[in-house]
C-alpha cells in the first residue's frame, strides 16, 4: 500500500500509515486485532471527540473510545435517545417525545399528543403496552444494525427539514444560533439533531431498557460500574418533585428550552426572567425557613444541615436561609464543615493517589461531634479554621455559643450522611439538600446535564477566587465526581427539603465568562476535549448581561459582586 501520511494511534502507541479519506470506523476495523477487544463508539482526534463517521485527511493523533469512557458514555446515551425517537416515529408517529432530565438512575421521558378539544399538546401517559412496543422497535433497530447517517447542510435548509418533521423546538433553536451550517443525523428514515457525536450504527447499542416512571418512563443506559448490563432504577422521589416543580415554572413563563430563552433575550425580556427566577428562589428558601421555624418552636430542629455537590450553591443558600430565619425571630449561627478537615498528612487519598477532600473521613468527625454536643448543652466552644495554605486546622481565638433562640446552620457536602452527626438526636436535625437541577433543555431530545452547569460555575469561581486555571479545574473534576457518587448522592433522599439552586438565565450570563476561560485550554492536552465540548454547548446561548443579577443572587457566589461575605 502506498501511503502519503500517518496517524498516531494512542491505543497501540504507534504510527499507522493511511492513504487519506478513510473514516475512523475503517481505521478501527483495520486495527481491530490490536485493540484488545475494544469496541469503539467514537474517538478522540487531536483531543476532540469525533464520531466514527469522521474522515481523516491529514496526520492526526487518534484514540478510539468505547462506552466505558466519559466521552463514549455520552455518545452511547445520545445514540440511544435517537434510537428511541426513531422507534417512536415508527410506532406512534402522532406523538411527541421529550427527554427531560437525568433522574432515578435513567433519563426521564414523557410523551405528548395534540388534545382533540384545544389542539394543544397534552401529556400522553405511558403504559406497559406503549413501553413494550417501543422496546421491541428499539430491539429491532439494534438487530438490523442501522447506520446513523451524519449529514451537514445549510442551516436554512435544515430548519425547513425540521419544520416539515414537526420539530418546532429545533427550528426555534436554529433560528437563534446564527450558524451557517448545521449537522444532523438520519436513522431509518427519521431525522434529528444532537449536541455531540453519535455511534456509527444501532448494532453497538445492545444494552438499554425502558421502565415506566411517573407520567412517562425512564430510558436506561448502561450501568456506571458495569457497562455490560443496564442501569437500575434508584429512588429519587424528592429530587423528582423538585425537578417537576421547576418544569412547571418554566412552562408557565414560556421558557422551557434554549430556543425559547434566546428569543426571550432577543425580545428584551432578560430583566424580567432574572427577576422572576430570583423571586422563585426567595419563595422556596422562605418556605424552607418557615418549616424549620415551625419544628424549632415544637422543640426540634436545633441544627440545620445544608448539603449538596460541588458548586451547587450551598454557601449562598445557607446565608439566605439564615436571613429568612432571622425574619422568623431566630438567631442563626453558621459553621462550615471545611473548617473540620483533618490535617493534610492525615487526609485520605483516592484511587489515583490525590487527596480525597470529598471523603467523609477527610473530616475530624470526633472533634466535630464533640463541638456539636457541647453547643447543644449550652457550652462555648473554640472554633477552628482550616488553612489550605498550611494544610492544617488552626485556632485564631474565635468562639461560639448558642444563645436563646439560636439555631445552628452547618454547610458542607456531607450534611445528609447519618455518620456525620451520629451522636446527635435525629429530632434535633433538619436536612436541606441543594442541587442545581437544570430544567432548561437545549431542545426536546437534548437536556442540559446538571453536572455541566455545576462545572461551568466551578471553572468561573475557581479562576476568580482561587487563581485556578480552567485546565486544573477540568483535570480535578473527574475526582470530584467520583467523590460525589460515593459520598453525596447516596444520601439525597435523607433530606427534609430539596432546594433547586439552578437559575433559568444563568447559562446565558456565564456564557462570556466560560467561553473566555475555556479558550485558554490548549489543544495539546486531554482536557481540551471537555473544554471544546463545553464551548460548543455555550455557543447555543445568547449572552445575557449580568447588570440585572442582584447582589444577593446565588449566581454571585461564582461571578463575584455578591453582597454576602464568603
Amino acid at each position: 500500500m502506498s501511503s502519503t501520511m500517518k496517524i498516531y494511534c494512542k491505543n497501540i502507541e504507534e504510527y499507522v500509515a493511511i492513504n487519506g479519506g478513510e473514516t475512523l470506523m475503517e481505521l478501527a476495523r483495520q486495527l481491530a486485532p490490536r485493540l484488545n477487544g475494544l469496541k469503539p463508539v467514537c474517538a478522540s482526534v487531536n483531543n476532540k471527540t469525533e464520531p466514527l463517521q469522521y474522515q481523516v485527511f491529514a496526520p492526526k493523533q487518534v484514540e478510539f473510545l468505547d462506552r466505558r469512557s466519559g466521552s463514549g458514555q455520552r455518545v452511547y446515551v445520545r445514540s440511544l435517545c435517537m434510537m428511541l425517537y426513531c422507534a417512536l416515529k415508527h410506532e406512534f408517529p402522532e406523538m411527541r417525545l421529550r427527554i427531560e432530565h437525568s433522574v432515578a438512575g435513567g433519563y426521564y421521558c414523557r410523551l405528548f399528543s395534540h388534545c382533540d378539544v384545544t389542539g394543544k399538546l397534552a401529556v400522553h401517559r405511558a403504559d406497559a403496552a406503549v413501553i413494550s412496543r417501543l422496546k421491541e422497535a428499539m430491539t429491532d433497530l439494534y438487530k438490523r444494525d442501522v447506520p446513523f447517517e451524519r449529514k451537514e447542510r445549510l442551516t436554512a435548509d435544515i430548519i425547513e427539514k425540521f419544520r416539515q418533521a414537526d420539530l418546532p423546538d429545533k427550528v426555534e433553536l436554529l433560528e437563534t444560533v446564527n450558524e451557517l451550517y448545521t449537522t444532523y443525523y438520519r436513522l431509518d428514515g427519521v431525522i434529528d439533531s444532537y449536541y455531540g457525536a453519535l455511534a456509527p450504527s444501532t448494532g453497538s447499542l445492545d444494552i438499554f431498557d425502558l421502565i415506566l416512571y411517573k407520567e412517562g418512563f425512564l430510558l436506561m443506559g448502561t450501568d456506571r460500574h458495569n457497562p455490560d448490563i443496564p442501569a437500575s432504577k434508584v429512588t429519587q422521589e424528592k429530587m423528582y418533585e423538585a425537578f417537576v416543580d421547576h418544569l412547571h415554572f418554566n412552562h408557565v413563563i414560556g421558557v422551557s428550552d434554549v430556543g425559547q430563552l434566546n428569543k426571550a433575550v432577543e425580545a428584551g425580556r432578560s430583566s424580567d426572567l432574572i427577576n422572576v427566577a430570583e423571586a422563585l428562589h426567595d419563595k422556596e428558601i422562605a418556605a424552607i425557613a418557615d418549616e424549620i421555624t415551625a419544628r424549632y418552636r415544637n422543640g426540634g430542629s436545633r441544627i440545620v444541615l445544608i448539603a449538596g455537590p460541588s458548586s451547587s450553591g450551598k454557601t449562598t443558600t445557607t446565608k439566605r436561609l439564615g436571613i429568612y430565619l432571622m425574619t422568623n425571630l431566630l438567631k442563626p449561627k453558621m459553621i462550615s464543615l471545611d473548617n473540620y478537615f483533618v490535617n493534610r498528612d492525615q487526609t485520605p487519598r483516592d484511587e489515583t493517589g490525590d487527596y480525597d477532600y470529598e471523603s467523609l473521613y477527610a473530616l475530624d468527625l470526633a472533634a466535630f461531634n464533640r463541638d456539636l454536643t457541647a453547643l447543644l448543652n449550652g457550652d462555648e466552644i473554640l472554633m477552628p479554621t482550616y488553612s489550605f495554605e498550611q494544610g492544617k486546622r488552626i485556632y485564631k481565638g474565635d468562639t461560639l455559643r448558642l444563645e436563646e433562640n439560636s439555631i445552628l446552620l452547618i454547610e458542607g457536602i456531607h450534611g445528609l450522611n447519618p455518620e456525620l452527626t451520629a451522636s446527635i438526636d435525629e429530632n434535633m436535625k433538619y436536612r436541606v439538600y441543594v442541587s442545581a437541577l437544570t430544567t432548561l433543555s437545549i431542545d426536546d431530545h437534548n437536556w442540559i446535564p446538571t453536572t455541566d452547569n455545576r462545572l461551568l460555575r466551578r471553572i468561573i469561581r475557581d479562576h476568580k477566587y482561587r487563581g485556578t486555571s480552567a485546565v486544573e479545574t477540568l483535570r480535578r473534576w473527574p475526582s470530584v465526581r467520583r467523590g460525589e457518587e460515593k459520598w453525596i448522592f447516596p444520601y439525597q433522599e435523607n433530606a427534609d427539603s430539596t432546594f433547586n439552586s439552578s437559575l433559568l438565565f444563568e447559562l446565558g450570563v456565564m456564557k462570556d465568562y466560560g467561553e473566555a476561560l475555556l479558550r485558554d485550554v490548549p489543544n495539546a492536552i486531554p482536557e481540551y476535549a471537555e473544554a471544546y465540548r463545553l464551548r460548543r454547548f455555550l455557543s447555543y446561548f445568547r449572552q445575557i448581561g449580568e447588570r440585572d443579577v442582584p447582589p444577593t443572587s446565588l449566581l454571585r457566589e461564582f461571578l463575584g459582586g455578591s453582597s454576602f461575605h464568603y
